[in-house]
This record gives C-alpha cells, sequence and structure tokens, in this order.
C-alpha cells in the first residue's frame, strides 16, 4: 500500500516487474500490475517495464529519470513459492530507516485491501502509466561505455567467455553490455538462459559455483573476496591511469561491508585514497555511496563478499550486468601481460598483504574475553551493544541495533572475525580473514593459521556440542 508521506508526493514513481515465461510468472505480472494500480488509483504516474528487467535498472531508473522510488518484483533467492518486493527510495539506494518502518508502518495501518485494489483494468490505457523498456535499455549501456577502458584489447582479444543467467534474466542483457565494450558477445549455456523459476538443471542458483581453468588444467572457484579485490584493483588502476594528479586521491572513496575481507583497506592506505566499511548489505553501501557522491565524493568501487558489486556509481547498488563487462575486460588486458586473473590475485596479496578468508555458519551481561584459546584478542567491537573499544569513548560508529546481533573481535596475529545472527535464516554466520602485512608471503603457512583460529572460535565460541549446533560450511 501507498503510505500518506508517498501519495502526496508530486514526482512520479517507477515501477518494474521481473518477468519471466511461466505460470508463475503470471503470478509476478500480476504482483506488477496490482501494485501500479495502487499507485495509479492515488494519481502517481507509474513506469512499468513490459518485459524482464535486471534489477540494478531498477536503482538507474530512479536515479536517471529523477522519480520518487521504485519497486523489483522478482523470485530473487527467496524460496520459489514466493516473490520478493524489493523498495528504492528517491536516492537510487534501497531503503534504509526511517522509511522502511513508515512503510511497514503504513502496511500495518492497511491491512484490509482497498475497494478497487484487485481491478488492475485502471491501467488500461491510463495516461499516468508509461514503459521505460527503450530508453532506459538505450541509456544505460551508453553510461556503461564510459568504463570501458581498453577497447581496443577487447576488440582483439582471443579471451572466450562463457556466461550463464543460470535461469534468471540477465542473458540479453550481459550480451548487450559485452557489445558495448566491443567484445564478441559471450557463449550462453542454452540449458540456462532462458528465464525459468522452476531453475529445472541447478538444485540451487548459486553464482559461487562458477570456475576459472588454472595452468595445471584444474577449475578454480573465486570467491566473493578475491573477486573483490581484483575489481577494486582494477578499478583504481584503471582510475590512476586517466588522473596523474595526486590531490585527487584525497576525494576517491571505496566501500565494502563489514564482514566482507578488508584487502580493499589495505589498498587504499598504500595507494593514499579512502576507505570506509558499512553494516552487511548494499542497502548501507548505497545509501553511503550516495552521500559521499552528494558531498562531491568520487564512489569508485563498492563490494560485498557475497558476491555484490557496485563498478559504476551511476546504479547505486549491486550490478552483476557491469561487474561481468568489467570483469572480462581485466581478464583481457591480463591476457596481453600473459597473466590469469589467479595471477594478479596472487600479484595483489604479495603487493598488498595476503588476506585469507573463511565464512561459515551455525544453525540453530558479562566482560569481553580477551583471549580465544591461544589467539590474544586485541580489539572488540559489539554493534548490538554499541561498544568498540578502539574508539575514544567506547562507542561504535557504524549503527547499533539491539534486534540484529553482531560482534566484530580483531586478533593480535591480524585476525579478523565477524559473528552475526541471519536475518531469513536460524543461523549464526560467521566470516574470518587473516590480515598479513606486505612482505609476508607464505599463503600455505597463513591458511594454516586461518585454519587453527577457525577451530579455536568454533571451540571456544560456539560451543557447537554444547549448544547442539551444526555446522555448514559456505
Amino acid at each position: 500500500m501507498v503510505g500518506p508521506s508517498l501519495s502526496s508526493l508530486l514526482s512520479p514513481a517507477l515501477l518494474t516487474a521481473l518477468l519471466s515465461f511461466s505460470p508463475r510468472s503470471l503470478c509476478i505480472s500480476r504482483f506488477a500490475r496490482l501494485a501500479a494500480t495502487t499507485f495509479i488509483s492515488q494519481g502517481i504516474p507509474v513506469y512499468l517495464f513490459s518485459d524482464i528487467t535486471p534489477t540494478p535498472f531498477v536503482p538507474y531508473t530512479v536515479s536517471h529519470l529523477k522519480l520518487c522510488a521504485g519497486i523489483m518484483i522478482t523470485a530473487s533467492h527467496n524460496p520459489k513459492q514466493d516473490n520478493g518486493y524489493k523498495v528504492y527510495w528517491e536516492n537510487g539506494a534501497q531503503i534504509i530507516s526511517p522509511h522502511d518502518k513508515e512503510i511497514s508502518q503504513a502496511i500495518e495501518e492497511n491491512l484490509e485491501p482497498w475497494p478497487q485494489a484487485w481491478d488492475d483494468s485502471v491501467l488500461n490505457g491510463s495516461l499516468l502509466l508509461h514503459d521505460p523498456s527503450a530508453s532506459i535499455n538505450k541509456d544505460y549501456f551508453e553510461d556503461l561505455k564510459k568504463y570501458c577502458f581498453h577497447r581496443a584489447v577487447n576488440k582483439e582479444t582471443k579471451v572466450k567467455f562463457v556466461h550463464t543467467s543460470v535461469h534468471g534474466v540477465g542473458h540479453s542483457f550481459v550480451q548487450s553490455a559485452f557489445k558495448a565494450f566491443d567484445f564478441v558477445p559471450p557463449e550462453a549455456v542454452p540449458e540456462q538462459k532462458d528465464p525459468d523459476p522452476e531453475f529445472p538443471t541447478v538444485k540451487y542458483p548459486n553464482p559461487e559455483e562458477g570456475k576459472e581453468k588454472q595452468d595445471s588444467g584444474e577449475w578454480k572457484v573465486f570467491s566473493g573476496n578475491e573477486l573483490g579485490a581484483l575489481l577494486g584493483w582494477w578499478l583504481f588502476t584503471s582510475w590512476k591511469e586517466k588522473n596523474q594528479d595526486h590531490s585527487a586521491l584525497q576525494n576517491l572513496y571505496m566501500l565494502s561491508s563489514t564482514v566482507s575481507s578488508k584487502i580493499l583497506r589495505a589498498i587504499a592506505l598504500k595507494e593514499g585514497f579512502h576507505f570506509e566499511e558499512t553494516l552487511t548489505g548494499f542497502k548501507w553501501m548505497g545509501n553511503r555511496a550516495k552521500q559521499l557522491i552528494d558531498q562531491g565524493k568520487n564512489v569508485l568501487f563498492a563490494f560485498e563478499e557475497a558476491i555484490g558489486y557496485m563498478c559504476c556509481p551511476f546504479v547505486l547498488d549491486k550490478d552483476g550486468v557491469s561487474a561481468a563487462v568489467i570483469t572480462a575486460e581485466l581478464a583481457s588486458f591480463l591476457a596481453t601481460k600473459n597473466l590469469s586473473l589467479s595471477q594478479q590475485l596472487k600479484a595483489i596479496y604479495v603487493e598488498y598483504g595476503y588476506h585469507i578468508t573463511r565464512a561459515s555458519n551455525y544453525d540453530g551481561k558479562s566482560n569481553y574475553p580477551k583471549t580465544c584459546g591461544r589467539f590474544e584478542i586485541s580489539h572488540v567491537r559489539d554493534l548490538t551493544t554499541g561498544y568498540d573499544d578502539n574508539e575514544p569513548d567506547k562507542k561504535a560508529i557504524l549503527p547499533t541495533s539491539k534486534s540484529s546481533q553482531m560482534i566484530t573481535f580483531s586478533f593480535a596475529n591480524g585476525g579478523v572475525a565477524t559473528m552475526r545472527t541471519s536475518g531469513t535464516e536460524p543461523k549464526i554466520k560467521y566470516y574470518l580473514e587473516l590480515c598479513a602485512p606486505p612482505g609476508n608471503s607464505d599463503p600455505e603457512q597463513l591458511k594454516k593459521e586461518l585454519e587453527e583460529l577457525v577451530s579455536a572460535i568454533e571451540e571456544h565460541f560456539f560451543q557447537p556440542q554444547k549448544y547442539n549446533l551444526q555446522p555448514k560450511g559456505e
């Protein structure tokens, strides 16, 4: 439902529907039309996409057309009997407080549907209904072209790319992105290129399953943190080639979530630009990026470990379309130097320090500990209580919430462990990273140290046998 504060706005709202061709897609299309009906019945113009649309097109359109809100209706990663409903505010970022609370309150105050709520015939022939599909499809890829740095290399590259949408909506948009960068479009996995909400060829559509072939003949899965390191390094390197004025660094920013690798922090410290971390989720990074942009800052990149990348600030959310083609350009450029992505990742770690990570989760009033097994704890930040012993006043800078538990322990050996409860499942999640200074280039020893720290945390903090917790690595 539309709350009073939104219905009183004069600027148009944006609505976009994610449609796929199956009986279930008719439910999504119907959901989209009903949402559009709600706005138009209150005299608010609506831009409704007429065909399948990737999520980043919604925040892009909100910003591009200067609209007051955006809605993405999608199956997303929800159970396939459910539909997702993602909301963006007029700044082009996902809603945070107070807007989320005000929308929730408006829903509670309108639990009984309005009499006209189910009559979507109001859309037929309405002068308030617009289809932005053609113009946005053109403008997005024109803006994307500005982030192509090696067009000549792309035209001549011998590197071959394969892309799968895993039954999502990305196929045609990734094809268009490659064309915008003068690449030969990637080969598509035919069994998975068309939208299908039943996901018939996979148990679950997990993008973490992709691999790159190594010199040994084996295939490697890049983690979200490793791809974040590669993309962060690449975007900074490309920016630096075009910006020789060292003073420009003072307005340059990169962001990542607090549970993601701190590799961007290490790069920022050495290269002289700014790094900030936010709470988990792109709603926080998108809103912070917008604040910085409004202050005249240049937000070059943001990422989260769960494979989400904001490579172009004209989309204040994770954008797999732009990330795919920018990664392809990175791989093609490295190929001209006879380097693979894996080799470049190692070079980044050698230059800026190894950052070895591990993430997992578990189903299922006192002083903070000083040690965890043999590992000394040097710093504690508790975003449930607002405590941070690294700040002069012992108060955390990041937002705190008693209802969403999150605590971070920093260790004397360079380890950082963040533990939090899942917002959607009965699980406790943890994220560990061992940050080594440049010069410590023995990754096997670092991995051993990380595994010992993992074991200590599981044994002394989680105590799975005592509390009957079941581990599940991710």
